[in-house]
């Protein structure tokens, strides 16, 4: 009996692991993905600190209405005022909603001034063009190298060895994931070579349309080793909803064996990587 507990608590343990591992949409979420950047743990503390002010005020506006409908119906009031002019409720509306504007506006200004600041230069330049409905990545290194990112589909989960639902979903897994190194700052360079599309990975707090004709950069330094999920964020067609962005976050040693070896086969260095890195998560969560 106590075997079969334990191996109960490991198998649980390993799914808990597998899921944290891929950070992705979840059934009836209402809150961000977990963060795994610094830009991104900001974003989510700004939604909590407005939400301290929005909540009060839409009571408060709610609470009033009501009173208003409640006190100043017909059949209660009779002979509605004539009053034109209230002085101490004229300063109170105005000077109230700037104090508050200031208090949104300042801390608003410096998570967009990050967000346009990298903490230091990029080690990595990827270039991201949107097609209908897939993903083109080039890495700008000395040897550069490219391909094609498109939704995997259900007959292939097998060949490419992703038949694992908790960390390849369904409509979001992909056949080559971008790969980038741990800790370290990656520019993207994005634009679109058919009609606009939008690149967006919410872990990581980055969004950005993809505009044909048009370059938009924007950075993140993820913090966190895992397997994360985006989605083209720009309605593009009639398969919009099938443009999925997979980004694998791994060490710096595993970043660079999986350039080495992809620049002479793609398909072989992902598999390798991939059995390396999720062997590593279940192992971890066996302990």
């Amino acid at each position: 009996m106590r075997k079969i507990l334990a191996s109960a608590v490991a198998a649980t343990a390993s799914l808990a692991s597998v899921a944290a591992y891929a950070a992705q949409p979840v059934d009836w979420q209402t809150n961000f993905q977990p963060a795994a950047t610094g830009i991104m743990e900001q974003i989510t503390w700004f939604e909590r600190y407005s939400l301290w002010f929005i909540v009060p005020i839409t009571l408060f506006v709610l609470v009033l209405l009501a009173y208003c409908i409640l006190r100043f119906r017909a059949s209660a009031n009779p002979t509605p005022s004539r009053t034109s002019h209230n002085t101490l409720i004229e300063v109170v509306w105005t000077v109230g909603p700037v104090v508050i504007l200031l208090f949104l506006a300042v801390p608003s200004f410096q998570l967009l001034t990050a967000q346009y600041s990298p903490p230091e230069e990029a080690k990595l330049t990827i270039k991201a063009t949107g097609n209908q409905w897939n993903w083109d990545y080039e890495y700008q290194t000395q040897d550069p190298l490219s391909f094609n990112s498109a939704m995997l589909t259900e007959d292939a989960r097998k060949a490419e060895g992703k038949e694992n639902m908790a960390v390849y979903p369904r409509l979001l897994a992909v056949d080559n994931e971008m790969v980038v190194p741990v800790n370290q700052v990656v520019r993207i360079l994005v634009t679109a070579s058919d009609v606009i599309h939008a690149f967006a990975m919410p872990a990581f707090g980055v969004k950005t349309d993809a505009v044909p004709g048009r370059i938009n950069e924007i950075w993140f330094k993820a913090e966190k080793e895992g397997l994360y999920y985006g989605q083209c964020s720009e309605l593009c067609g009639k398969d919009h909803a099938f443009m999925p962005i997979a980004i694998r976050v791994v060490s710096d040693a595993q970043y660079n064996t999986w350039l080495a070896a992809a620049k002479s086969d793609l398909p072989g260095a992902n598999k390798a990587l991939m059995a390396e890195t999720d062997a590593a998560k279940v192992a971890a969560a066996g302990n």
